[in-house]
């Protein structure tokens, strides 16, 4: 894996996640600072009823925060990184709808980046959730 930017790095890195997979979390759009992504609705990721489960609401945070951080020209030395921190809102519960994950960077230091994400029904255009979470890449 020979990325040129980040964004290139995230295109291939998505799909071969077993964990985005399990999700089914596909990258839509990616561009310098942004990040977009949307995980549809699937039976094993509810809770009660057709409820989206708060853990998977998460895990898309988790995984927005990365690509957003990600997202754009950029690309360390090493092609690694982590979040290190993370805060969730759950605004209101996900029922039975795709949902998209809206990360944008809010500041990108050296090694680290600060990164805000939406979690927006995909027909509805609900709020879900809402997280903020700092990423150390390289």
């Amino acid at each position: 894996m020979n990325p040129k930017t980040g964004s290139d790095a995230m295109t291939m890195f998505l799909p071969q996640s077993p964990f985005v997979q399990h999700l089914g979390i596909e990258l839509i759009d990616i561009s310098e600072g942004h990040a977009r992504l949307r995980m549809p609705f699937k039976d094993d990721l509810i809770t009660v009823g057709d409820m989206v489960h708060g853990g998977a609401l998460a895990g898309c945070i988790d995984i927005g925060i990365m690509a957003a951080a990600w997202a754009g020209e950029r690309v360390p030395e090493q092609l690694r990184g982590v979040t290190i921190s993370m805060a969730v809102e759950f605004v209101e519960p996900a029922f039975a709808e795709s949902l998209d994950i809206v990360g944008r960077r809010v500041r990108a230091g050296r090694s680290l980046s600060t990164c805000a994400v939406d979690i927006v029904a995909t027909n509805s255009e609900r709020l879900v959730a809402t997280g903020l979470g700092t990423y150390r890449m390289g």
